[in-house]
């Protein structure tokens, strides 16, 4: 069992920064990878990025590969979505999701990731 909390969301500028933050507790030597995904109204569920538990392995929607970093820190069971040059079109609820060994779940096409456990979401907002 995996719980997730992300943070980290708000009203930004366009061309401004913000850092989300996903905590991970509960059985996290479950976890595999986690990922970050988005919805905005009217819209179906966006991946974003996703990174290994190892941290050495990352992917990225092409729309956010030059400028979203996603991290972790092992330490402290949290991983990172740092954007920059924040656009109108980010705007959304981000979500993060863990990858957990032994349960199926929702595939992401061109990543080796089946996502089975969700946080509750964050809103970023994206204007001016």
């Amino acid at each position: 069992q995996v719980q997730l909390v992300e943070s980290g969301g708000g009203l930004v500028l366009p061309g401004g920064s913000l850092r989300l933050s996903c905590a991970a507790s509960g059985n996290i030597f479950s976890i595999n990878a986690v990922g970050w995904f988005r919805q905005s109204p009217g819209k179906e569920r966006e991946f974003v990025a996703g990174i290994s538990s190892s941290g050495d392995a990352t992917y990225y929607v092409a729309s956010v590969r030059d400028r979203f970093t996603i991290s972790r820190d092992n330490a402290k069971n949290t991983v990172y979505l740092q954007m920059r040059s924040l656009k109108s079109e980010d705007t959304a609820v981000y979500y993060c999701a863990a990858d957990v060994a032994s349960e199926s779940g929702t595939a992401v096409p061109g990543t080796p990731y089946a996502f089975d456990s969700w946080g509750q979401g964050t809103q970023v907002t994206v204007s001016s």
